[in-house]
């Protein structure tokens, strides 16, 4: 009995508050320990029953409290605005979906410091192709702006608002023949608007970030078509990270070529400092973008990045800020696509394609790209084909694939600029360089490879060249 007294005594002593135990030992002595007063000191946890999976709390709401209703058939955009407006009123809070799939005719804006969070905790992700329809969890189906991509978003995120743990299902999206334009599904339209845990299944248009300073997108995946994530206009950083696109809906090729031909995975405009990290798209035309908009282009760093079967560019820089893009850690592919997938388009061709290229740094450019731990390999025409004044670094790099159609096409052709090359792997017997005299300067150090040094000279004339080892 002393024994397990003390050990009762132990026990207090360790998880209650000091000053509970010695007062209530003052005042009682050893011999009020009973155990019902022993369990009122031990603190208790959170409750977590009066929750959002129960009775709500306060700032806590419930889309069926206002009307919806997730039976797949329901207009629910009216009830989920009086659900978002109440969270709104009390000065913000979290609005719960439970699992269901809710319809909507019109749009949703998410107001100031309100959080709509379905079901999922982590990205869900859904292979039609299979026959994996996302029939579980949270699924929001928007209808509104079928053939008119200028409409209004689906889902509006405002200021320290955010959109997580649903899936958004373009139903109406056929499979089967060429895909069909709409809005955005998301647009993020205020500083620290966020957008996490989402599958964006088959959206024309996915996520945009536009005058969204600190910005957060994270843990997004799906297969968007013709845009995956858009970004311009910010003036503070930026973060976007665990993006995964992939042809979950659809492969089929009416459906894809549109994809292959135009679509672009993440599309770059005016950004100060933009962080990526770990993204990835599979069939597009394009994988990253950097383009000049009205207000300006980009710099920023991306980390872990990649892009597979990318029909034009995997990378392709229009323009860049004088601070540059600091790309590590790339895996990129670009494969060629050939006329033969789609002979009765023709008209649709917007690209040479017997050019395709894992880097295309264009004419109007005058910031730095840099490459460094990059790996590339194709079936592709060329590694890198570069213009315009800025300077292009591949440091520690891994060249393989290129000049498919063996025709003595160099790994990187260059036209403008200023290019480093040093530390990289070239892995095929072909051209290593070739430089027209348009070109400022050239540093090939170090550099591994098969075959001979090959540098095609045009006329350049501040080339230097040392310290490589080729067979």
């Amino acid at each position: 009995m002393e024994r397990t007294l003390l050990s009762l005594l132990l026990v207090v002593a360790i998880v209650s508050p000091a000053h509970a135990f010695r007062n209530h030992y003052r005042q009682h002595g050893r011999h009020a320990f009973t155990s019902s007063a022993i369990d009122d000191m031990i603190p208790k946890p959170l409750s977590t029953t009066n929750s959002i999976r129960g009775s709500p709390m306060p700032g806590e709401y419930v889309v069926t409290d206002y009307g919806a209703v997730g039976d797949n058939s329901t207009d629910n955009t009216a009830a989920f605005a009086k659900a978002l407006a109440a969270a709104n009123d009390t000065a913000g809070g979290i609005v719960f979906v439970p699992p269901g799939s809710y319809r909507f005719t019109g749009q949703l804006v998410i107001p100031t410091a309100v959080t709509l969070q379905g079901s999922f905790t982590t990205v869900p992700s859904h292979d039609a192709k299979a026959g994996h329809y996302p029939v579980d969890g949270t699924v929001l189906i928007p209808l509104a702006d079928r053939n008119n991509e200028a409409g209004k978003p689906f889902i509006t995120v405002g200021r320290d608002s955010t959109l997580a743990g649903v899936v958004i299902w373009h139903v109406e999206q056929g499979r089967f023949e060429p895909p069909v334009p709409y809005p955005f599904a998301v647009a993020l339209v205020d500083e620290n608007a966020a957008v996490k845990d989402v599958e964006i299944l088959n959206s024309w248009n996915g996520i945009s970030a536009v005058a969204a300073h600190r910005h957060y997108i994270a843990r997004i995946q799906g297969q968007p078509i013709n845009i995956g994530v858009y970004i311009d206009e910010t003036y503070d950083i930026g973060r976007i990270e665990d993006v995964h696109f992939n042809p979950w809906w659809s492969s089929d090729v009416n459906f894809m070529y549109w994809q292959t031909t135009f679509g672009r995975s993440f599309v770059m405009g005016r950004s100060d400092w933009e962080y990526v990290f770990n993204t990835f798209s599979f069939a597009y035309a394009i994988g990253y973008h950097f383009v000049e908009t009205s207000t300006g282009s980009m710099n920023g760093n991306f980390l872990g990045i990649g892009t597979d079967y990318a029909c034009n560019a995997s990378v392709q820089v229009d323009a860049s800020q004088l601070a540059g893009l600091l790309i590590t850690n790339g895996e990129f592919t670009a494969f060629h696509n050939t006329l033969e997938q789609h002979p009765q388009r023709l008209d649709l061709i917007a690209f040479d394609a017997c050019d395709n290229t894992q880097v295309v740094v264009g004419k109007d450019n005058t910031g730095p790209v840099n490459f460094v731990d990059c790996s590339f390999w194709g079936p592709a025409n060329h590694i890198a084909r570069l213009a315009g004044n800025g300077v292009t670094t591949f440091n520690s790099c891994e060249f393989n694939g290129w000049d498919y159609l063996n025709t003595n096409q160099s790994a990187i052709y260059a036209s403008g600029g200023t290019l480093i090359v040093q530390g990289t792997n070239f892995n095929e017997n072909k051209p290593q360089v070739e430089l027209e005299a348009t070109v400022d300067k050239v540093i090939f150090l170090g550099n591994v490879g098969v075959g001979s040094e090959n540098i095609i000279n045009h006329g350049v004339k501040q080339v230097q060249s040392g310290f490589n080892a080729f067979d």
